[in-house]
């Protein structure tokens, strides 16, 4: 579906044609290891992932800013960037955080940031960092990772209609390859991927510690329509402004809509909620009732930790990321009655676009 979608519709360059074969093949090879590593090594396949704390999160909402907080308490195993895609082997306490796969996939992450800065401005993630749940998803090939290169309607729409069991039971063997080489933790999670496949993600993971942020839709859909027309037009040089604008503006609501699917059929399971206002204005006390809300209570250690990560990581500190609806054909008013039962269900306060 994907090489046909990409094939017919994506509209790639040869940089956008180099790209999608590469974390293609790159994908389907890091799987081959994966599995291979477990066939070696069959008591993997009894290591516990336990009680994973998944932030779910809608598109720009904060994801990234609290993994990165999270992943301040040592006690807590984040997904790296480098190891979502670079699995096995598994790595050691000493290659956790460095040694020569992380440069590797720092001088990955720099490549794109030349070609395109802006990418940079809108979504950086260092190498030995908290990374999307996307990656490993994608290795399954139900993951919207790959329309973070191309623009293929027709696979998102198969996307959207998919069983995703298979790609979070891939997921599920992945963590514990990773955790197998030693690096152990209480894992944290992120991706808005899950908003649209909580019922599989559950299924996997049936002791999974929900978090799911929110903030004004109207702010989401411009953000998010500006990563994406960043990502995507590194790898395609035709127009496809009006598809971004439509596409992720509904994939925004359909992410709502099975996000209060899931609570209505399981009224009884605990989710955290977190107003991304609450979170800018207060990240040491969001993590804190994130804590409190699956039961943990954030050590001395990790709060000086976190703390010391908030005065050294500034908002905004790789520049200035503008957007506005407009620049989509969108209008604010509009995406704010669409979502407005979402907005007074969750008080989520309204915000202006940074133009």
């Amino acid at each position: 579906m994907l090489c046909e979608a990409a094939g017919a519709e994506a509209r790639l360059n040869d940089l956008g044609d180099m790209a999608l074969r590469q974390n293609m093949i790159g994908g389907l090879a890091n799987r081959l290891k994966v599995m291979d590593w477990v066939r070696q090594h069959p008591e993997v396949a009894a290591e516990p992932v336990g009680a994973p704390l998944v932030v779910i999160g809608l598109f720009r909402a904060g994801t990234t800013f609290v993994s990165e907080l999270l992943d301040q308490d040592r006690t807590n195993r984040s997904l790296q960037r480098w190891e979502a895609a670079d699995s096995v082997p598994p790595p050691s306490h000493r290659t956790y955080r460095s040694g020569a796969r992380v440069d590797a996939a720092a001088a990955a992450i720099d490549m794109l940031e030349s070609l395109n800065p802006k990418v940079k401005v809108v979504h950086h993630e260092d190498a030995a960092g908290p990374t999307e749940c996307l990656t490993l998803l994608g290795q399954d090939f139900k993951g919207l990772t790959w329309e973070a290169i191309a623009n293929v309607p027709s696979y998102s729409r198969w996307l959207l209609g998919a069983d995703h069991r298979s790609a979070y039971e891939y997921h599920r063997t992945v963590l514990q390859v990773l955790q197998s080489g030693g690096v152990r933790g209480h894992w944290t999670l992120k991706s808005p991927h899950h908003a649209i496949a909580l019922d599989a993600l559950t299924a996997v993971y049936p002791d999974a510690q929900l978090v799911v942020l929110h903030r004004d839709p109207a702010v989401l859909c411009a953000s998010a329509c500006s990563l994406l027309s960043t990502l995507t037009g590194t790898f395609s040089d035709a127009d496809h402004t009006s598809y971004i604008a439509e596409h992720w503006t509904r994939m925004l609501e359909v992410s709502i809509e099975r996000i209060e699917a899931f609570r209505r059929a399981d009224p009884a399971r605990r989710i955290i909620d977190v107003r991304y206002a609450d979170l800018v204005a207060d990240p040491v006390g969001t993590v804190e009732a994130i804590y409190a809300g699956c039961g943990r209570t954030l050590s001395p250690r990790a709060r000086l930790a976190v703390c010391g990560y908030v005065d050294t990581h500034p908002r905004g500190r790789f520049g200035s990321h503008g957007y506005r609806l407009e620049d989509y054909g969108l209008q604010v008013g509009e995406v704010r009655e669409r979502s407005a039962d979402y907005v007074a269900r969750y008080e989520v306060p309204f915000e202006t676009s940074r133009a």
